[in-house]
């Protein structure tokens, strides 16, 4: 039986005492013998981090009655060990950069579609009002070369920063279907989805919880291969189990 607990987290809200909050943070978990990344800057919070379940747990409700992050909704996983060598928190400009600082998650977001209904829209083909459906994968070439799902748009990104050029290049092609654009757990479609919906497309979606929630709460239909994950784990299979050599997609 697994007893690390792994948990990814983020919450983009507005933060005017990160240093402050940097301190509190790393003292609490570091108390609980918590070991990963918690990044903090003044649009959120983004944080992997992994130890005893209790302690993960004490955590996390410590975490929530600041009333700031009193929603967090941490994606969970297993494993035998913990996957991080050390704790680290750090304050950052943004917790997932874009360089677009006019796009402003913590101020609204994006329309969200969630792990079921784009399950149901790839059985059949469209989403609910006929429109045919595209995923968008937003994240680096290299983890899309674990896994994506099928037929995703991929445009062999080498950082996020690049993807408002590539909108813009190419949301002609775009411009009539109804795009769920994806990543590992959401954070970088919560700035994607808006982008684009600024760049005039009408019909986008993010998927809500990323691909670490689809794999929880459907099991990965139409997705081939694993989701590569930022810890020593390297990636994980539709069962969120660590996926021992963790081959690459043949392109």
């Amino acid at each position: 039986m697994h007893t690390v607990l792994n948990i990814s987290a983020y919450k983009f809200v507005s933060l005017t005492d990160c240093a402050a909050l940097r301190e509190s943070i790393h003292s609490q978990a570091a108390g609980g013998a918590l070991k990963g990344t918690v990044l903090l800057a003044e649009e959120g919070i983004n944080l992997f981090l992994a130890g005893a379940a209790d302690a993960v747990q004490s955590f996390v409700a410590w975490l929530r009655a600041d009333t700031r992050f009193a929603d967090l909704a941490p994606k969970e996983s297993w494993s035998d060990e913990v996957p991080f060598r050390k704790l680290l928190v750090k304050v950052k400009r943004e917790i997932i950069r874009m360089n677009h600082p006019a796009i402003r998650p913590q101020m609204g977001r994006a329309p969200a579609v969630d792990a079921a209904t784009l399950a149901r829209w790839l059985d059949q083909g469209h989403d609910d009002d006929g429109r045919p459906v595209v995923t968008l994968d937003t994240r680096n070439a290299f983890e899309v070369d674990y896994g994506s799902f099928e037929g995703a748009i991929d445009w062999r990104l080498s950082k996020f920063s690049e993807f408002p050029d590539a909108v813009l290049r190419h949301r002609q092609e775009l411009k009539d279907k109804t795009v769920v654009s994806f990543c590992t757990g959401g954070i970088r479609c919560e700035k994607a989805a808006i982008f684009m919906r600024e760049a005039g497309l009408e019909h986008v979606y993010q998927l809500e919880g990323g691909i670490l929630k689809y794999f929880e709460e459907t099991g990965g239909p139409h997705y081939r291969g694993t989701c590569f994950v930022f810890d020593e784990r390297e990636a994980l299979d539709a069962g969120l189990q660590a996926s021992e050599g963790s081959p690459a997609l043949p392109r």
